[in-house]
């Protein structure tokens, strides 16, 4: 499983092989399986949910072979509806996010040198190809990973970002008009075949961070970790996590800072940032320049709900999080299955 999507600290859902889609209701004390119809050959990379009802989930594979699909459901998962196929040769999709209830961006490997992107503006229902003028150019050999689903992230009003890798250099498109138009940053993130920027993840406007490593050596101890002052213009080495490796995703942790009238009152200056990767899981309280390990099981995507966070791996892993404490050597987390 790489795909999963944290609605609030009681609803969660998660994507994973053979068309398998799981979801919680109550804070991952049981979980249920949802199976998208005549998709046990689909691999569910990518999940956004808006609540328990209603989840748009991206496969990955092939569009020659009819795997590269999205899917909704507005129903619990009930039933799916197919939304978008293409069965362009070389079409893969990647990753998908939205900025709002209506408004989603959904990336693919590039097709004939540019970036595939399509978007819709209907909560999902309908999408649309970014006219092929308008999609930005690649380098040769420069595609997006989809271990984690977070090589794309939308945020803001308009703003998107997309971390690539398998060039000679990992680079950082940005697009502040809804993924209309695009500009590209060169990054010193080492880069090749198999390596690069694999998430993303900011916490204002113009801070954000990027970790990525190589799937091939997933215990590397190369520095791993991007971060940009600018909004995404430029970005620096910062650190090398712990455990060092490949890390696929990059979420945020609030603290809770106290409960008044029965509403936990979240502080957006009080938070962590939480990695994952094959190797293990990091933590960083002081934006990513040093980091701390959270676990050593092999995650390779986290999504957070405030201060609740749910994790998940390979062969069928579960992790839920819900304490990163700032102190240092206190830490908590927690598997529900």
């Amino acid at each position: 499983m790489r795909a999963v999507h944290a609605v609030s600290s009681n609803i969660c859902w998660i994507g994973g092989t053979s068309g398998t889609v799981f979801k919680t209701s109550n804070a991952g004390k049981s979980w249920t399986k949802v199976k998208i119809p005549q998709g046990d050959s689909l691999d569910i990379r990518d999940i956004h949910a808006f609540d328990k009802n209603t989840a748009v989930a991206m496969s990955s594979g092939e569009g020659e072979k009819g795997k590269a699909r999205i899917y909704r459901t507005d129903d619990g998962g009930e039933n799916w509806n197919l939304v978008y196929q293409t069965t362009q040769n070389g079409a893969f999709l990647d990753g998908i996010d939205f900025w709002d209830k209506n408004k989603g961006i959904c990336l693919g490997d590039p097709i004939d040198g540019k970036q595939f992107v399509v978007t819709t503006e209907d909560n999902g229902k309908s999408w649309q190809e970014l006219p092929f003028d308008n999609r930005p150019a690649a380098l040769p050999g420069e595609a997006c990973f989809a271990a984690s689903g977070t090589s794309i992230l939308a945020m803001g009003k308009g703003n998107v970002f997309i971390g690539t890798g398998g060039a000679k250099k990992a680079r950082v498109f940005r697009s502040e008009d809804y993924g209309r138009s695009w500009q590209v940053s060169e990054t010193p993130m080492p880069a090749g075949i198999t390596s690069g920027i694999f998430g993303l993840r900011f916490w204002s406007a113009k801070n954000g961070i990027a970790v990525g490593g190589d799937y091939k050596r997933t215990t590397d101890s190369t520095i791993n970790v991007l971060t940009t002052t600018d909004g995404g213009v430029s970005w620096k080495l910062e650190s090398m996590t712990k455990p060092t490796g490949l890390k696929e995703c990059v979420a945020i942790y609030h603290k809770a800072n106290a409960t008044w009238n029965g509403d936990t009152q979240i502080r957006a200056d009080n938070y962590a940032l939480v990695a994952t990767g094959p190797s293990g899981s990091s933590y960083s309280v002081d934006k990513g320049k040093s980091w701390s390990v959270l676990g050593t099981e092999p995650f390779h995507s986290v999504g957070f709900a405030g201060n609740v966070g749910y994790a998940v791996g390979g062969k069928g892993l579960i992790g839920k999080i819900d304490k990163v404490s700032t102190k240092k050597k206190r830490k908590k987390l927690r598997f529900v299955d």
